[in-house]
């Protein structure tokens, strides 16, 4: 069904605005949690949950939820996913306890799965020109940046002007649009009956990647548990193995291990992980260091890590404009390359002055800003429309998994470098320099991605 030009991007807005609600509910609690954990008299392993179970379910469950809105339609995964979202930001909101906020943040990851997938899978289908779906794509994976940027932000404003819940209630209205919006404008298209959805390949996925998270995430604590990180690796081993040995035996797998072969396809993959994973761990040390040396706000520290969202934006959407010539090699590997000397300017930024740290930061932007938008074309331009939801999942999860990796291991590195130098300077650099030698690592294993 050909929809009008005015239709699609009035979708594209919509969609958006369900991204855009769940980065930043993914990053908003970085400076809302000790005010809420106060308030409601939360201990430390409560608050800790309260952070991790947002993207502890949402991971686990973003693979199925993927592949089911092939099946059932990625309209209904949306505007479903929407609701349960709206229904959990109100219960969060007005949580009387620590244990109904935990609740509460797992319903939110249980609405976030299953439409997020659903966003970049809607544009897929709609957008049957590919200039002009590039273009579509470029916003949707800006949009993702400026989610994640803005979140700490907008947790430092609603604080200083409202209570906790604020941090949650903030969604009901954005929510209520979009349903309205999503309604008249996202294609009804047919279910796909005849495609199998396989409950114990969902079952196993989420069983594998629930247990990277945990394992993941434990060893950022210190010390942390190992027992749990047993647990979790096992748990991962376990159903990743189960997983894809189920998944070559059936006829319609949930996730088609073939796709993998397309060197564009898992370039794409590996520079949404990379991005995500130097976005985050930016974002990490640069809030913690500033704020504990230089005396930032939350909203100060919020602020400067945005930059990059700023330097990415111009980028993504010139990204787009020129991939039909460039091709996808330069903008995948090149921006990714071109992020290495704006984290290195951010580290000369420390003794040579703020404006020097903020251009660094803008030039990583600039960089990850192509990289990313060209890597979300290289994902849904590489499978069939009827597996958007599919490839849009694998994507999600290379989103979480860099950023989960980024916030235990660089976060953790953190900690032991200041500990062993005594100066949280160094450690800020010593972070850095890792993350440098990553994206730089990260350049070098996407450049040889066909055009």
């Amino acid at each position: 069904m050909v929809i009008s030009r005015t239709r699609r991007w009035a979708l594209l807005a919509t969609v958006s605005a369900g991204l855009l609600l769940i980065t930043l509910d993914n990053a908003i609690l970085y400076t809302a949690l000790p005010t809420l954990a106060r308030e409601l008299g939360a201990t430390p392993a409560e608050g800790l949950w309260i952070i991790n179970a947002y993207p502890v379910v949402m991971a686990g469950l973003l693979l199925g939820s993927g592949t089911l809105g092939d099946r059932v339609g990625h309209r209904i995964m949306f505007l479903g996913g929407l609701a349960v979202f709206g229904a959990a930001s109100l219960l969060a909101a007005f949580a009387p306890g620590p244990g109904t906020l935990i609740g509460a943040r797992a319903l939110l990851a249980v609405g976030a799965s299953a439409m997020m997938p659903a966003t970049l899978a809607l544009i897929r289908v709609t957008f049957h020109d590919e200039r002009e779906r590039n273009m579509a794509i470029a916003v949707w994976g800006s949009l993702a940046v400026v989610g994640a940027s803005l979140g700490p932000i907008a947790g430092g404003l609603l604080l200083e002007w409202f209570w906790w819940g604020s941090a949650f209630l903030v969604n009901v209205p954005v929510v209520v649009i979009a349903l309205v919006a999503g309604l008249i404008l996202a294609p009804r298209g047919a279910p796909d009956t005849a495609r199998h959805w396989d409950a114990p390949s969902s079952a196993l996925a989420t069983l594998g990647l629930v247990g990277a998270v945990l394992a993941v995430k434990e060893l950022a604590h210190v010390p942390p548990s190992w027992p749990l990180v047993a647990a979790g690796t096992a748990a991962a081993v376990t159903g990743f193995t189960l997983f894809a040995r189920r998944q070559r035996r059936l006829a319609d797998p949930l996730l088609d291990l073939g796709i993998f072969r397309n060197p564009v396809f898992s370039s794409g993959v590996a520079a949404a992980a990379f991005s995500m994973f130097t976005i985050a761990g930016l974002q990490l040390a640069t809030t913690q260091r500033f704020q504990e040396v230089a005396g930032f706000t939350p909203l100060q520290a919020g602020m400067l890590v945005a930059v990059v969202a700023l330097g990415s934006l111009p980028t993504s959407l010139l990204g787009a404009a020129v991939v039909h010539r460039t091709g996808v090699r330069p903008l995948i590997a090149g921006g990714l390359a071109c992020a290495v000397p704006g984290v290195a300017l951010t580290m000369t930024g420390l003794a040579a002055g703020l404006p020097v740290l903020v251009a660094g930061m803008a030039l990583t932007g600039a960089g990850l800003g192509a990289a990313m938008s060209v890597a979300s074309m290289a994902i849904m331009g590489n499978v069939p429309a009827g597996r958007a939801g599919m490839a849009s999942s694998v994507q999600e999860v290379s989103y979480e998994f860099g950023s989960l990796t980024a916030v235990a291991l660089l976060g953790s590195l953190l900690g032991l470098a200041r500990d062993v130098s005594g100066d949280m300077d160094t450690a800020y650099l010593v972070v850095l320099a890792v993350v440098a030698v990553a994206l730089a690592a990260g350049a070098g294993l996407t450049k040889g991605a066909a055009r």
